[in-house]
């Protein structure tokens, strides 16, 4: 499940029922086109490419400029490429290049601790807009950005970074799409055969030999590549969601060229999970969080006026929902419609007032509020595009990433058990990932997450009641992690901990990126203020 940003997708895992879905056959599905292995006799040739890569852009660096008007980042922020092999193995071969920009650190010369690279999660999201926490003066990052230059990048097939594709934009936003959760085994087939499509077009429109390179452990390189084009002896990292995988892979990867690094909101990085483990877990996290709104809503019915008890609001939901499915809500709102407008509400505790407005004016007889929220816009061409390359990308690396279940029984067995309990975004999540049982190239073997020598202390943030990605993720890594510190936000569930305002939390990024000082124990602070309507 992708993760998303309120009113527009983004980016660890997603747009619930937004596409997808594919051909069954007598209970299993056809074995992808390349059987993965477990072994990786290339990763020596991608080690040394990696290492001739950093070189190279080392000696270049980066051609700073002011960025192009219609990327949306105000001067003083600047702009620039970094020139990557598209397959490790051959440094010498086809290259990409990544788009990067920058704001230079608000202090003195003499506060100058180097770049902040960050990215926001995903897969498929970009980091170009990290350097407006400058321009726009967001009062969390105020003593940080007096230190360092913050980095933003667009990872590789996202945005401007030879961006892939695999349905026509305008197709993929289409509404209103089936209802996710199926009524019967015909629609299960139609999912299917969604997902089957799905897959072969990213083939089509991307190319196998783009997709086989689309891959968290490549990102990780392109990542050190960047980290030396600009100047860096050693990379400080900011990771969130996704971001959190990136940074645990080179953290493995590259620990000795790693001088700070916070990773917020955990990806489990365990190999057993990584990825269709991770999704299932999601499916019973998001019920909760889903849950904790529907209190929140019922606490506050003198302004929404859904209902003084969460079965109450439930109900409301469902009626909701009954209601679209039976005829889509201005002829395009339709159950898959409104999980991917409703779902950014257990995501983000910011989504929690703008939500429930749409939804109270909804039974208040505003049907246009929720049209309006939540139905595709045709005319955006731009953030249509934007939209289905996230996805997109999003797709190509969790399934190249990994091998995936091929056994419809396995996929339909688990999904059905989760259902049962967990409804809210079970199924329109397994549609989703399902074009991972197509997947047309080879699927890879997770990396082993682990210390190495010369590995730093790495700070790991985490809410306890996360939807996109659990509290157990954290904690697997920090176990993996040799020396780490976890600050755990107990009782909270916001996707995206150390952008919000929380005095325990801050002060204690703030203390490791401008002194390298942790805890001497883990921490755990009380939760961030609730949302007031």
């Amino acid at each position: 499940m992708k993760d998303i940003r309120p009113n527009k997708r983004t980016t660890a895992l997603g747009s619930a029922g937004v596409l997808v879905a594919a051909t069954m056959l007598a209970g299993a599905f056809a074995a992808p086109t390349a059987s993965a292995t477990s072994s990786r006799p290339g990763q020596d040739r991608e080690a040394r490419g990696a290492a001739i890569a950093a070189e190279r852009a080392g000696k270049a660096g980066i051609d700073w400029q002011d960025c192009p008007a219609d990327w949306g980042l105000e001067k003083p922020i600047q702009c620039g490429w970094v020139t990557v092999p598209l397959d490790y193995a051959k440094p010498d071969g086809p290259k990409i290049k990544l788009a990067v920009d920058r704001i230079g650190n608000t202090g003195t010369a003499a506060e100058r601790q180097g770049a902040l690279v960050y990215n926001p999660g995903g897969p498929g999201g970009s980091g170009l807009r990290f350097p407006r926490r400058v321009t726009t003066k967001a009062p969390v990052w105020t003593n940080v950005a007096k230190a360092y230059d913050f980095v933003g990048f667009d990872p590789r097939g996202v945005g401007h970074s030879a961006p892939i594709s695999c349905i026509d934009p305008q197709e993929f936003v289409k509404a209103p799409k089936a209802d996710p959760v199926p009524d019967s085994e015909a629609d299960k087939l139609a999912q299917i055969k969604l997902a089957r499509e799905y897959a072969d077009g990213c083939a089509e429109r991307s190319g196998e030999a783009v997709l086989a390179q689309m891959t968290t452990p490549n990102t990780v390189r392109d990542l050190d590549v960047i980290r030396a084009a600009l100047g860096e002896k050693k990379l400080n990292f900011l990771g969130v969601s996704y971001g959190t995988y990136i940074g645990a892979v080179y953290g493995t990867m590259f620990p000795g060229h790693l001088r700070r690094m916070i990773v917020d909101s955990v990806v489990n990085p365990s190999r057993e999970k990584i990825w269709y483990e991770a999704n299932l877990d999601q499916d019973v996290a998001f019920e909760g969080r889903w849950k904790d709104w529907q209190d929140w809503v019922a606490a506050n019915d003198a302004t929404f006026h859904l209902g003084t008890t969460r079965a109450a609001v439930q109900a409301k939901w469902l009626e909701l929902r009954a209601t679209a499915k039976k005829s889509p809500i201005g002829g395009i709102v339709g159950p898959a419609e409104l999980i991917s407008f409703f779902q950014s509400a257990p995501y983000y505790d910011s989504s929690w007032v703008p939500v429930a407005t749409v939804f109270s004016k909804y039974f208040a007889g505003d049907t246009q509020a929720l049209v309006d929220a939540a139905a595709p816009d045709l005319t955006d061409t731009a953030g249509n595009i934007s939209s289905e390359n996230g996805n997109a990308v999003y797709t190509a690396v969790e399934c190249t990433d990994a091998k995936w279940p091929t056994s419809w029984r396995k996929w339909n067995s688990d999904n059905t058990r989760l259902n049962k309990d967990y409804p809210f975004m079970t199924w329109a999540n397994a549609w989703m990932n399902l074009p991972c049982a197509f997947w047309p190239v080879k699927q890879q073997t997770p990396v082993d997450v682990k210390s190495h020598k010369d590995l730093p202390q790495v700070l790991i943030v985490q809410s306890t009641d996360d939807a996109a990605t659990p509290y157990e993720g954290a904690v697997e890594l920090h176990k993996r992690f040799k020396g780490s510190r976890l600050i755990t936000e107990r009782d909270a569930g916001s996707h995206g901990v150390t952008g919000l305002v929380n005095t325990c939390i801050n002060t204690r990024v703030d203390a490791y990126l401008l002194t390298g000082k942790l805890d001497t124990a883990d921490v755990t602070c009380a939760p961030h203020a609730t949302p007031k309507p």
